[in-house]
């Protein structure tokens, strides 16, 4: 290993710190068990992803919590890479044993997205939407949405062969324009461009304050989920979620995992979670896959909210 690869000291960038354990388990550990907030919380400097970390802790309690500065090998959804430099996003996962039933699982990573949504209209301040079914986006500076917003969360949600579920995001907060990941221009569909809080002017850009405003919203849509027995109308979740979706009311190009192509208007989103889509001319589709590409929006249309 040389020199250049060699980790850095938790400190020797004091405009990146590292993220505070202690305070962060003051602010998001139960104060009773079974009571509002988080059963355990752990940060580490580097791992290769904190999904796959606590779906390896057989022992973990339910809504164990576990943080990395740095992520080096972090998975989106199709197995694509997320990276980012140390203590430039935050990367947090939580595990879960869901007291609900499970055909109604497929809400948590729409309830996630809702989550990261939440805390950035809050305390990042930024204009925060979700497309269909979990990247959370913000729009550029004095600009629109759909071919404007860039995507500034990523999350991925696993179930594991014991039941156990852990719902992940990778946030970006501190990267530089240099620091993004580059797209590659020959992906089809082509992604989604990436940014970061930093560079869209959010008023809070400290980890720390970010990653307990995410894990608080987060409680709180989940324990309204559970105390609903997962129903996302009776929860509140899916009227919600309809709000914040910016791609309903846009014409959109759906990659299907089996290849196809489908392009017609986003009209809505199901209780199940499933994306309607009506081609031109045709009765609606409802997608329970697929990537989804912002077209334009569709005539006399308008994001909900």
């Amino acid at each position: 290993m040389t020199s250049e690869q060699r980790p850095r000291g938790a400190w020797s960038d004091l405009g990146r710190p590292p993220l505070r354990v202690q305070a962060l388990r003051r602010a998001l550990l139960a104060a009773e068990p079974g009571g509002p907030g988080f059963s355990a919380l752990d940060v580490v400097a580097e791992t290769g992803s904190t999904n796959a970390d606590l779906l390896a802790r057989p022992a973990a309690l339910d809504r164990t919590v576990l943080l990395a500065d740095h992520q080096v090998s972090g998975r989106g959804r199709v197995g694509r890479a997320w990276t980012s430099p140390p203590r430039t996003a935050t990367a947090t996962s939580v595990l879960l044993r869901p007291d609900v039933p499970r055909e109604r699982w497929s809400w948590l990573p729409l309830l996630t997205a809702l989550a990261v949504t939440d805390a950035l209209r809050e305390r990042a301040r930024v204009d925060a939407v979700v497309k269909w079914p979990n990247d959370v986006l913000v729009a550029a500076p004095g600009g629109g949405h759909g071919g404007d917003a860039r995507k500034v969360c990523g999350i991925l949600v696993e179930v594991g062969a014991d039941g156990r579920v852990v719902c992940g995001w990778g946030l970006n907060v501190l990267q530089r324009a240099d620091e993004l990941p580059v797209a590659d221009p020959d992906a089809v569909p082509a992604p989604t461009p990436a940014t970061s809080l930093l560079l869209e002017g959010a008023a809070v850009t400290d980890r720390d304050t970010l990653a307990r405003a995410g894990l608080r919203a987060f409680e709180a849509r989940l324990r309204a989920w559970v105390a609903a027995g997962g129903d996302p109308v009776r929860s509140g979740q899916l009227s919600d979620y309809r709000a914040a979706c910016d791609t309903l009311g846009r014409e959109v190009r759906v990659h299907r995992p089996g290849g196809d192509v489908l392009t017609g208007a986003a009209e809505d989103v199901t209780e199940d979670g499933r994306l309607v889509v009506r081609p031109a001319g045709s009765v609606p589709v409802h997608l329970s896959a697929g990537d989804v590409v912002h077209v334009r929006p569709v005539p006399g249309s308008a994001r909900r909210g």
